[in-house]
């Protein structure tokens, strides 16, 4: 499969994952979590989903389309390993849903970000919100959760932070 191949799957995966996520999460309240925000382009599908609604967005630097540049009080700049824990301090309320976007390209490179990652967004995410990426994440607190059609295995994953 070629890279370009490889890269709209991808991103049908994302969609399909991100559009069953908002119709499971509805009117919930809570705030969403986006990380890897690159150039918007899923910061702004999650704000059509999401009206109105508080979508924090966290990477190491912006390259936004000027369509899709997030309220700066909502932005949190650096490495993921760093900003996660400091925004557990200051959330005004758990994620309802948090997407994480945060391969890499290097395999054992983004696992690894992944599994330093998890438990940090575990403590972030509601007792029953979900959490959906491009890499597998591993808690006794998450459910695995069925792909939506469409989905292969292990192209993207979809949980859910057991209540």
């Amino acid at each position: 499969m070629s890279r370009l191949d490889s890269y709209i799957r991808r991103m049908q995966a994302q969609k399909l994952c991100l559009d069953q996520a908002a119709r499971m999460i509805g009117r919930r309240p809570g705030p969403v979590l986006e990380l890897g925000f690159g150039n918007g382009r899923t910061y702004d599908h999650l704000r059509e989903h999401f009206p109105g609604r508080a979508i924090y967005v966290f990477d190491r630097q912006l390259n936004p389309h000027p369509d899709c540049i997030p309220p700066a009080d909502l932005v949190r700049l650096g490495d993921f390993r760093e900003t996660l824990p400091r925004f557990l301090d200051e959330a005004p309320e758990p994620a309802v849903l948090i997407h994480a976007d945060i391969g890499t390209g290097d395999k054992i490179a983004s696992l690894r970000l992944a599994r330093d990652l998890t438990p940090t967004l575990v403590h972030l995410l509601a007792p029953g919100g979900l959490l959906t990426g491009d890499q597998p994440m591993n808690d006794a607190e998450l459910e695995a959760l069925p792909l939506p059609e469409g989905v292969q295995p292990d192209r993207y994953h979809l949980y859910r932070r057991k209540a």
